[in-house]
C-alpha cells in the first residue's frame, strides 16, 4: 500500500466528498492549503485539460507557467495513472454536455 494510502488520508477524502458546493469547497481548501499550493493545483488541473485537448506541451507550457517536467508528469498520469484525470474530466464533460442540452431545451 503506498504511504499516501493512510488513515490520515482518507479522512481528509471524506472531508472533501462532504463538501456541498463551489463555495464550501473555496474554504475548506484555502485553510487547507497555501495560496501557492491552490495556484499550483489549478495549473495542473489546467494542464490536464489542455493535454487532453490534445494540446502542445510548448502551449501548455506558456500558458500555464508549468515546467516541461511537471507537463510530463501530468501526461503521463493523465495517460496511465491511477484514472482520477479521465474520470473527472470525463464526469465534466458529461455535466458540461447535460447542461447545454438542457439549455436547448
Amino acid at each position: 500500500m503506498p504511504k499516501w494510502n493512510n488513515p490520515q488520508s482518507n479522512d481528509l477524502f471524506r472531508a472533501i466528498l462532504s463538501l456541498k458546493d463551489i463555495s464550501e469547497a473555496r474554504k475548506f481548501f484555502r485553510d487547507l492549503l497555501t495560496e501557492a499550493e491552490l495556484i499550483e493545483f489549478g495549473k495542473r488541473w489546467q494542464a490536464a485539460q489542455m493535454l487532453n485537448n490534445k494540446i502542445p506541451y510548448s502551449e501548455i507550457v506558456k500558458k500555464t507557467g508549468l515546467s516541461s517536467t511537471t507537463v510530463a508528469r501530468i501526461s503521463k498520469w493523465l495517460k496511465k495513472g491511477m484514472g482520477g484525470y479521465q474520470l473527472m474530466l470525463g464526469r465534466i464533460s458529461h455535466h458540461h454536455n447535460s447542461s447545454r442540452k438542457k439549455r436547448m431545451l
